[in-house]
């Protein structure tokens, strides 16, 4: 089967059965002369790095309410974008998303740009979420790759490879059967098949519309694809958290963290810093102040990118007439939700409460 009638076969998959998301125009609709607004893909690719289509798709709906053009996230409060983007994790592309928002509308008049080269000059763009935008929100010709892709095309060929070597030869596969005519259709309905019917484990081969040409089906190598070189041992780093609440009203003290690096501008509960050769019987040389500090039982577990986490957290009543330490401020019960304050010291605070 030609590569033009592989895709011809997949957009005609597509038609019926393509998935219905928030900031994806249908193809019905596509056909009905409704363009995709290059703000919302933008947006929801950067969301949807690193995260499910599921997680996303709230905090998506939110942030159209709260900022429903690139001139209103461009203006708004960094704070403000970090208490939104809380809780979804990989916080550096909350700060990139201002940054480009502000530079999208500063210095191209509110319009994204429609190339990949001159996508990928923006604040928190890659290649492929330049190819991403470029194809889906202006119908240019590009070769988008995410995992379901890699998936798809690594058992459409049988490439045996393992990640990441592969990516090179997948990506010309791509290239190579993404059609000049819906391109966007086209790559959507790639990470669809990816994200529905061609599974990590138990794909459901007899409903796929690539079922025949399928080089991994023939073998029976499907779900050993796409073959992933083995993952380094992450370290284990530890460190200390002190939850401390204010006498009358039970307001729990927070601070900003440094606005770059890890968790970059988001809140947190004072701490000690994170290390492998951290010792919790030395917790108590890091507390803030003095004070009636107590260990809460167990251990609160996270896991970022790169190492594990865990944390010993203390917990302390603070007079309310009692100075706090600089650049930290209290935050009532009923407020602690609008905080900016990543997953894990949501679980610091709930262990400390």
């Amino acid at each position: 089967m030609k590569p033009s009638t592989r895709s011809q076969t997949l957009l005609d998959w597509y038609d019926r059965h393509a998935r219905k998301l928030p900031w994806r125009v249908a193809p019905e609709d596509r056909r009905a002369g409704i363009v995709p607004d290059p703000y919302q893909v933008w947006l929801s690719e950067i969301m949807l790095q690193q995260t499910t289509v599921q997680a996303v798709k709230e905090y998506f709906l939110k942030f159209i309410r709260l900022w429903p053009d690139v001139h209103a996230l461009a203006d708004a409060d960094d704070e403000d974008v970090m208490k939104a983007w809380a809780g979804l994790g990989y916080y550096s592309r909350a700060r990139n998303l201002k940054k480009c928002a502000e530079t999208v509308s500063r210095e191209h008049g509110g319009r994204f740009p429609e190339d990949e080269d001159a996508l990928v000059t923006l604040p928190g763009i890659g290649p492929y979420t330049a190819a991403a935008i470029s194809t889906i929100a202006f119908d240019r010709k590009a070769a988008v790759v995410d995992g379901n892709v890699e998936r798809v095309v690594s058992r459409l060929y049988e490439i045996t490879e393992p990640l990441p070597g592969s990516k090179p030869a997948i990506r010309a596969a791509m290239a190579e059967l993404t059609p000049e005519e819906r391109p966007g259709d086209f790559a959507q309905a790639v990470m669809d098949l990816g994200a529905t019917l061609c599974s990590p484990k138990r794909p459901t081969c007899s409903l796929c519309p690539w079922t025949d040409p399928c080089a991994a089906r023939k073998s029976g190598l499907a779900e050993t694809l796409p073959v992933k070189a083995p993952k380094k041992q992450k370290p284990t780093r530890r460190g200390a958290a002190f939850v401390a609440v204010r006498s009358n009203d039970g307001a729990v003290l927070l601070r900003r963290r440094p606005p770059k690096g890890l968790l970059g501008g988001m809140s947190e509960v004072p701490g000690s810093e994170w290390s492998e050769d951290f010792a919790a019987s030395n917790g108590l040389d890091h507390v803030p102040f003095s004070g009636d500090w107590k260990v809460r039982p167990g251990i609160v577990r996270h896991t970022f990118t790169h190492f594990h986490l865990e944390l010993t957290v203390y917990r302390a009543t603070h007079p309310a007439d009692r100075p706090i330490p600089q650049n930290c401020w209290w935050s009532p019960p009923s407020n602690l939700d609008g905080e900016a304050l990543p997953t894990v010291m949501r679980k610091a605070i709930a262990a400390g409460l």
